[in-house]
């Protein structure tokens, strides 16, 4: 008597895999751009050079082939200080979000504590404390650059 390869599987309905959130990529890209703004502080705390990259698809003029390349990026920092006094914004699409009503800086102090404040804020984020800065609609505010014309 044979018995088949496909019957020692054990073969079952397919199961339905719920969507995943969305705020849960908001969280991860989030995340990863806190940990880049603390590799950055640390470098500036300890006096070395930053460099970030990212990877790019590329195509070979020669060969026609798509490979991956390493491209050097430019990182702004989070962080400012005035008078060595350090302040840290989080930024969602690129702008400042207000973790208080209308309280968007962290008042840091001294520059050693950058990375630490980085590691509660990327904690806070895991948790789900930022979702709701996360998933609100980002909003455009027009400024006026030049004078309206009045008559007279």
């Amino acid at each position: 008597m044979t018995t088949s390869v496909l019957s020692s599987l054990k073969v079952i309905a397919r199961p339905k895999i719920e969507p995943k959130s969305p705020v849960i990529g908001k969280r991860m890209k989030l995340i990863e751009k806190l940990e880049q703004q603390k590799d950055m502080a640390t470098c500036m705390i300890e006096k070395r050079p930053f460099e970030a990259f990212r990877e790019k698809m590329v195509t070979n003029k020669e060969t026609g082939e798509r490979q991956k390349q390493r491209r050097p990026v430019s990182v702004k920092p989070w962080y400012y200080d005035s008078d060595s006094h350090y302040y840290f914004e989080v930024k969602i699409n690129n702008k400042p979000v207000e973790l208080q009503k209308g309280k968007p800086a962290i008042d840091i102090g001294d520059k050693s504590k950058l990375p630490e404040v980085i590691d509660t804020i990327i904690k806070a984020t895991e948790k789900g404390e930022l979702d709701e800065l996360l998933l609100a609609k980002p909003t455009s505010k027009i400024i006026q650059t030049t004078k309206p014309k009045v008559k007279a």
